[in-house]
C-alpha cells in the first residue's frame, strides 16, 4: 500500500462503516487511536513499545481486522513554522514501512503540538500524575491529532 497526499483520499477508499486507525508515532512508544465508525469522533485506544516494524505491523493489522478499519493517519511532527525537519522524513519513511507491512493505505496528518495539548489537559483539567500521564499521552495525542484529521476532512 502507499501513503496517499491527504486524508480525504483515504477516506474515499473505505468501505461504509470502516473506521481508521490514528497512529502518533513517538520515540519510545507508539500512540494508537480509533474512529468511530460514522469517521465522526477519534478516541484513545492503546500505546504500543516502538520497535521493529515488523511486530508493530502485525498488531496493527491485527487490530485493523479485529475493529474493520481501512486505513492509518499517521501523525507528522512537522517543526513549529510548518517546516518538515528530520522527524517528519523518519515519521513519512516510518508511515510508508506500515502501509506496505500491513496492506493498508496510510495518510499523513500534522501533529505538531498534540502531546503538548494532551499534556497541558491532563496536569490542569484531569490532574493526572507524572506516571498516569506518561502511561496516557501517547494514546491521547493520537486520538488528538486523529480527531483534527477527522474534522478538516469532513465531507462538504
Amino acid at each position: 500500500m502507499t501513503v496517499l497526499s491527504d486524508v480525504r483520499a483515504l477516506r474515499a477508499l473505505l468501505r461504509p462503516g470502516q473506521r481508521l486507525i490514528g497512529i502518533d508515532p513517538g520515540s519510545r512508544t507508539i500512540g494508537v487511536a480509533l474512529s468511530d465508525v460514522s469517521l465522526t469522533l477519534a478516541t484513545p485506544h492503546a500505546h504500543l513499545k516502538r520497535g521493529k516494524i515488523a511486530p508493530t505491523a502485525m498488531e496493527l493489522a491485527r487490530l485493523a481486522r479485529l475493529e474493520d478499519a481501512g486505513g492509518i493517519v499517521v501523525g507528522l511532527p512537522l517543526e513549529l513554522d510548518g517546516r518538515a525537519g528530520p522527524a517528519a522524513q523518519a515519521a513519512r519513511d516510518w508511515a510508508h514501512a506500515i502501509a506496505a507491512a500491513t496492506g493498508l493505505p496510510a495518510a499523513m496528518w500534522d501533529e505538531r503540538l498534540s502531546s503538548t495539548a494532551v499534556n497541558r489537559f491532563l496536569i490542569e483539567q484531569a490532574d493526572a500524575t507524572r506516571k498516569r500521564r506518561a502511561e496516557l499521552v501517547d494514546q491521547m495525542a493520537a486520538a488528538y491529532m486523529l480527531q483534527s484529521a477527522l474534522d478538516a476532512s469532513r465531507p462538504d
